[in-house]
């Protein structure tokens, strides 16, 4: 499955793994039995796009060589364009539509589907639209359907609807199924769900610098013995980044590049070996108390980040309580006020975090967040784990409350389809250094360094009729603690020069306007733009 130094790395242990490596085991154990049926559920939900256009193309090779079938269940409808000949689309138990994978991207013939697709953010649409969603939650289903399960979400919706449960039957399309007996009326080219602009508020006008980076670094050292081993990990190693009043600076990068190490320094919880941090000018150890709740966090598991013991309104009263904003008496208002900002009613503040979905409790997540009244919030992964209908209505959150509140976004992710949507200012991180940061347009409509021309590439294209023009990015990130001399790219790099990518360190410098690129090959492709 593509380990490099099998017979070595076979006596390893599963966390000596990387993520993508982990999932190549789990494969190769599938593979063991020697099935004539593989299936794969959510095999690339936690992998960045780097990674999983390898598992991808891994899956592929395989079933070619082995003749396998294969059922690759997912809520990446990118990966699925790429991946599958048939499409069967799933709510409520049922399904509601199947037929060829080019038929169902291209000719949806239920709202449903239609809905999912247009949730989707692309590099090929335009940025700076809110995504279309699909209002409300899941149904749960706890007796048996008597009418469509889709029907309190559906904007086609009629009364017949719920006079029966509709089973797929025919459409015009040959061997298209659809479970919606107002099929015909998803003419081709209609939009059930259209993008709307983002309203960009008065309070974002401001655009001053909030957050100052300068010569960052967090190294941690690796405990081998009583003694230590003297290595450390450089997680982050010299960064300079700035954060805006009312913008949204996206960084993205493969796992283990140092993005989250970056977003957990901006709000103290992990301490810097060297550089500075300044809120306001103000370094971030030397705050007031008053100002200490300015850069709050959103996690990326929303779950693990609250006490499930405590109910939802304890939880988002915590930052009301530790930074003495409101008297005691007035929580449940101002948590009920909250919840009702973030789109959930106010009875969810008598729950606990298990009795929530996915979606539902990253909203709680904003909401607590929200709480201490910040100017920055640190959006670490928000969105890795949720499916595209409900991504949609987190990102769409995010920008509703930056235009009404002038916050300040930092969006972690490696969903750079994600990150193109919804940010102002974009940075590029591989191995704990930024090689390229550029306005969000400049940097997707003509980026400068191999790695994020690479990263661009991997991003997968929700239509089954489009091919990658490009071969995946190969080999696996280095060893933070032990990383490349010269360039760190260039044991990877297809265009690296030989002898100087591998010896000489490229620095990151300013090209036109509030471009910066960390390559050698910058300046001898144009040296008047150095």
């Amino acid at each position: 499955v593509g380990i490099p130094d099998a017979r070595r790395r076979v006596k390893d242990f599963p966390h000596e793994f990387s993520g993508g490596m982990r999932q190549r085991a789990m494969i190769a154990m599938a593979l063991a039995c020697d099935p004539k049926l593989l299936i794969a559920d959510e095999p690339t939900t936690a992998l960045d796009v780097t990674v999983q256009n390898q598992i991808v193309e891994l899956v592929r090779r395989l079933q070619q060589d082995r003749g396998m079938s294969v059922i690759w269940i997912t809520h990446d409808l990118g990966v699925v364009a790429e991946i599958a000949d048939r499409v069967a689309v799933m709510y409520g138990g049922r399904i509601m539509e199947t037929s060829d994978a080019a038929e169902v991207y291209r000719h949806a013939r239920h709202p449903y589907t239609s809905g999912l697709l247009r949730s989707i953010p692309r590099l090929d649409r335009e940025a700076g639209s809110r995504l279309s969603e699909i209002p409300g939650t899941p149904r749960t289903v706890t007796e048996p359907l008597i009418a469509c399960a889709f029907g309190h979400r559906c904007p086609i919706e009629a009364g017949d609807c719920g006079s029966g449960l509709p089973e797929l039957h025919s459409t015009d399309r040959p061997a298209h199924l659809s479970a919606c007996i107002h099929h015909a009326a998803l003419t081709e080219g209609e939009r059930l769900w259209p993008d709307e602009p983002i309203q960009r508020g008065a309070a974002q006008l401001d655009d001053r610098v909030l957050i100052e980076i300068e010569g960052l670094e967090v190294h941690f050292p690796i405990r081998r013995g009583l003694r230590g081993s003297g290595q450390v990990v450089r997680a982050v190693d010299g960064v300079d980044l700035e954060v805006r009043r009312g913008r949204t600076l996206g960084i993205v990068g493969e796992s283990g590049c140092g993005k989250t190490t970056l977003g957990r320094s901006l709000v103290a919880l992990v301490e810097p070996t060297s550089g500075e941090i300044r809120v306001d000018g103000l370094p971030l150890d030397q705050l007031p108390r008053s100002r200490r709740r300015a850069i709050q966090m959103i996690f990326q598991d929303p779950f693990s980040s609250m006490n499930p013991g405590m109910r939802i309104r304890d939880v988002i009263a915590e930052p009301l309580r530790i930074h003495e904003l409101r008297p005691a008496d007035t929580f449940d208002d101002r948590v009920a006020e909250l919840l009702e900002q973030v789109g959930l009613s106010a009875e969810a503040a008598n729950r606990h975090p298990h009795e929530f979905s996915g979606g539902q409790r990253q909203r709680i997540a904003v909401a607590r967040a929200l709480a201490a009244e910040p100017e920055v919030i640190v959006c670490d992964e928000p969105v890795s784990a949720l499916d595209v209908s409900v991504q949609a209505q987190i990102v769409n959150l995010l920008a509703d409350l930056q235009a009404s509140e002038g916050i300040g976004l930092v969006f972690i992710a490696h969903d750079l389809a994600v990150v193109r949507h919804i940010s102002d200012e974009v940075a590029v991180m591989y191995l704990g250094q930024i090689v390229e940061r550029a306005p969000r347009d400049e940097l997707y409509n003509d980026p400068q360094h191999p790695y994020t021309k690479a990263l661009l590439a991997a991003v997968p294209v929700p239509d089954p009729t489009i091919q990658r023009s490009s071969s995946p990015l190969v080999g696996d990130l280095p060893s933070p603690s032990n990383p490349p001399d010269g360039c760190r790219f260039h044991t990877r790099c297809p265009v690296a020069i030989e002898g100087r990518c591998a010896t000489e360190e490229p620095k990151l410098r300013s090209l036109a306007g509030r471009r910066q690129v960390a390559c050698h090959l910058v300046d001898i492709q144009d040296p008047q733009r150095t």
